[in-house]
């Protein structure tokens, strides 16, 4: 009988026997309930087979050269990786890992450990490992955590040869690389396995441009595995924050992934950051590799006593960036926003069911050649109802429905999205919209906000029709209202009818937080997501906060 590791960590965790965060608290419930569910199967025998392989061939390099012995919440992390299995495939069920966890934790090792066992045991005949990182001396520490691991085992050892450029495993056409960023060179490659070491070092857009090449890569591979370590640190929308996004969003029932695992070992409570209990949030290891007494405690005195070293503290220890940038509303309370009848099946907001009610309004113009939104927002009985037209341009419908794998057909035909212009948003259609609620259905919108990068032809015939105008910065002096809209979100005290693509913007909203004064402003979740129809709404909920004194009162509709 193999035990389960997945399930013994998470037992662990919920009976408080080892402290972790909250979102690796749910990472184990959202693991644990899918396999007790049937959206995963689990492998005892394979979980098993990869931690035995570890700590019995892989030893430490530095400072001992004894067997490494895997801690429990190791043979969980290994046994989620080769344990966890599509019930349809029978294959692994996830191919993008990400590790996040402070400094002196062992992450490396680790990491070359898994990569001995792909290189060795995995059954990949003719496999391609690679140690990748922006420059050959980085990617030269995982690799050389592989070499050692080799050398330390003569069975290992035996069978592989270290040569010019990589190791090779002879018997199985196996091969262990390090390669440095080349993201055009990389096409060609048909890697199996893939280490990512150090992450927050990578650099912008070349780090991005790279993951997604290697991970493009993959497809001739039946069960691949892309590995990427880290510590939070100083590079701002890189392959880091990406990974971060994208783990917080899934984490929080905000993303339909289904092959990205990631563990993310952070504090939660940064006021915090100086108590052992909230440090063994992100370094699990504590106590074990490292001493709380003889390590933390004098790094937390020095700390204490220099803002530099805090902010090091916080990146390298706490795995808090000086700007992080995660997901940010959980699905469950975007979720409570559809309108639902009786039977749960959503129904549409209709404009006729608010005649004569006053609200605010909200533009987000995007490019011009993309997606363009238009939303009011209309309180009632404490209720705030969101209606929102979205408008695309007609050489870009077709091509969007292909590259982004949104139903756009189906939005326009339920009239959530319409067509406006050929190759651009004919910006007539959003102030037709906007004179066709005072017109038709006698809405007042008492003020609109709008990116004050917008079209000013737009807003300044909506200015001569007599909408009252207003310019929204998109940055952190959104914190309030972004505060705000979470709480009430929550509360339950929005409606967006049967708005499903309104929902998807608003899933598809990251916070960037600034950690010396808690401001955020709103981010993509991703590079390719649109999040144009959550941004309306924050400039009409702007402009209504900067005009409360003046408007609040009729914007209650009281009555009505």
């Amino acid at each position: 009988m193999h035990e389960n590791y997945v399930q013994a960590y998470y037992d662990a965790i919920t009976k408080k026997q080892v402290i972790v965060g909250k979102w690796i608290r749910k990472l184990y419930k959202k693991i644990v309930t899918g396999i007790k569910d049937g959206t995963y199967n689990y492998d005892g025998e394979k979980a098993d087979k990869a931690i035995k392989f570890i700590e019995n061939f892989c030893h430490h390099s530095e400072g001992r050269n004894d067997l490494l012995k895997l801690e429990l919440w190791q043979k969980a992390l290994v046994a989620c990786i080769f344990g966890v299995i599509n019930p349809v495939t029978g294959n692994r069920q996830f191919k993008e890992v990400f590790l996040l966890v402070a400094r002196k934790n062992g992450k490396t090792l680790l990491a070359a450990a898994i990569m001995a066992y792909m290189a060795f045991v995995d059954g990949e005949y003719g496999a391609k490992c690679y140690c990748l990182a922006p420059k050959l001396d980085q990617a030269e520490l995982c690799y050389e955590a592989f070499y050692q691991i080799v050398k330390s085992d003569d069975e290992l050892d035996s069978i592989s040869k270290r040569r010019r450029s990589d190791i090779y495993i002879a018997c199985y056409n196996t091969s262990v690389k390090k390669i440095a960023f080349n993201s055009k060179k990389s096409d060609g490659f048909n890697p199996s396995f893939v280490l990512c070491d150090e992450m927050e070092a990578w650099p912008g857009e070349a780090g991005l441009k790279q993951y997604n090449v290697m991970d493009s890569a993959f497809g001739a591979r039946k069960q691949p595995l892309m590995m990427s370590t880290s510590t939070a640190g100083y590079e701002n929308d890189g392959i880091f924050d990406e990974l971060m996004r994208r783990a917080t969003a899934w984490l929080n029932g905000a993303s339909d992934e289904t092959s990205f695992l990631p563990f993310l070992y952070m504090i939660d409570d940064t006021e915090q950051w100086f108590s052992k209990e909230e440090l063994m949030k992100s370094n699990p290891n504590m106590d074990v590799s490292v001493s709380w007494e003889n390590f933390y405690v004098e790094e937390i005195k020095k700390a204490k006593n220099s803002p530099k070293k805090k902010t090091e503290f916080l990146m390298k220890y706490c795995n808090i960036k000086q700007n992080r940038s995660i997901a940010w509303l959980e699905y469950q309370d975007v979720a409570r926003m559809i309108l639902l009848d009786k039977n749960e099946q959503p129904l549409s907001l209709k404009l006729e069911d608010f005649r004569h009610c006053y609200c605010v309004g909200g533009i987000d113009l995007s490019r011009v050649v993309d997606l363009t939104a238009a939303s009011i927002v209309i309180e009632r009985n404490d209720i705030n109802y969101v209606f929102e037209q979205f408008f695309m341009p007609q050489a870009r419908f077709y091509r969007a429905i292909e590259e982004e794998k949104v139903p756009y057909d189906i939005y326009r035909q339920t009239g959530i999205l319409m067509i406006s212009g050929e190759n651009q948003v004919d910006y007539r259609d959003v102030f037709k919209w906007f004179c066709n609620l005072i017109k038709v259905y006698k809405i007042y919108p008492l003020k609109v906000g709008y990116d004050r990068y917008s079209a000013q032809y737009l807003i300044q015939d909506m200015k001569t029709a007599g909408f009252h105008m207003d310019d929204v910065y998109q940055g952190t002096n959104l914190t309030p209202i972004l505060h705000q809209f979470e709480g009430d979100v929550k509360d339950g005290k929005y409606c967006i009818g049967n708005n499903y693509l309104l929902q998807q913007h608003l899933l598809n909203v990251a916070v960037d937080i600034n950690l010396n004064d808690s401001r955020m402003k709103p981010v993509k979740i991703d590079q390719y997501s649109h999040i144009d129809g959550a941004v309306a709404i924050f400039d009409a909920l702007a402009v209504k906060s900067k005009f409360h004194n003046e408007i609040g009162k009729q914007l209650k509709n009281i009555g009505k």
